[in-house]
């Protein structure tokens, strides 16, 4: 007869943790980015890119609670709403200034691509102004992790800080984008799987490569605080 195989009960209780973590992130993603999702679902962005431009910049301390939530986690704390909460307390501020500053950069920006659109110099401005997007975006991620890790830096450090590692290990957060744009992507046909089951790993991926991203500075603390 073969020997029937016990599974651990510690093996149920970190499938149990993962699953929750995953599920509860994603509701907290959920209802912090409300209006967000509203305006993506519910009207034409051609003509609410405005207001998704504020919601975009809304949404930056809840994504920062949810690195928060990541990076308790890690440290072996498993309330997930208290993490959040605690974490949105303590980055909203500067995460919200932080994803202000991105969400202005990448509206001007792309103001300006439609703008020279059917100019001569298409050709020539309207990839310059691709990579700052780029740029903008790519600091915005790195940064809010940043932020999510050191809450008390001043968001002109990290705006730095986050400029300067994310140049020297770009690879790591040109993998954080494309996952990003996945998501986008997934939104765009299946929002429910996007909100309800991808939303908090594709997150955790990003945290992952930013957090490594900035170690160098996290670990020296050149991410001064105020």
């Amino acid at each position: 007869m073969s020997a029937v195989r016990v599974v651990p009960h510690g093996v149920y209780s970190t499938i149990f943790g993962v699953v929750y973590l995953g599920l509860m992130t994603n509701a907290l993603l959920l209802v912090g980015c409300l209006p967000l999702v509203v305006l993506l679902v519910a009207t034409d962005p051609a003509h609410s890119w405005p207001l998704i431009a504020v919601a975009v910049a809304l949404c930056a301390p809840t994504l920062a609670a949810a690195y928060t939530v990541f990076r308790g986690n890690a440290a072996g704390e498993t309330s997930v709403i208290r993490l959040f909460l605690r974490g949105w307390r303590e980055v909203w501020r500067r995460s919200l200034v932080l994803g202000g500053l991105v969400s202005l950069a990448v509206t001007v920006i792309l103001v300006d691509v439609r703008f020279f659109s059917a100019s001569p110099w298409a050709v020539v401005v309207i990839p310059v102004f691709a990579v700052l997007a780029v740029i903008s975006v790519s600091v915005g991620v790195v940064g809010l992790v940043a932020v999510a890790e050191e809450p008390h830096a001043r968001v002109l450090t990290v705006v730095r800080v986050s400029a300067y590692f994310l140049a020297r290990r770009w690879y790591l957060t040109v993998v954080s984008l494309v996952v990003l744009v996945a998501q986008v992507v997934l939104f765009t046909s299946l929002p429910a799987i996007a909100i309800g089951i991808t939303a908090a790993p594709a997150l955790y991926l990003v945290w992952a490569n930013s957090r490594y991203t900035l170690r160098p500075a996290l670990h020296t603390q050149d991410v001064a605080v105020a």
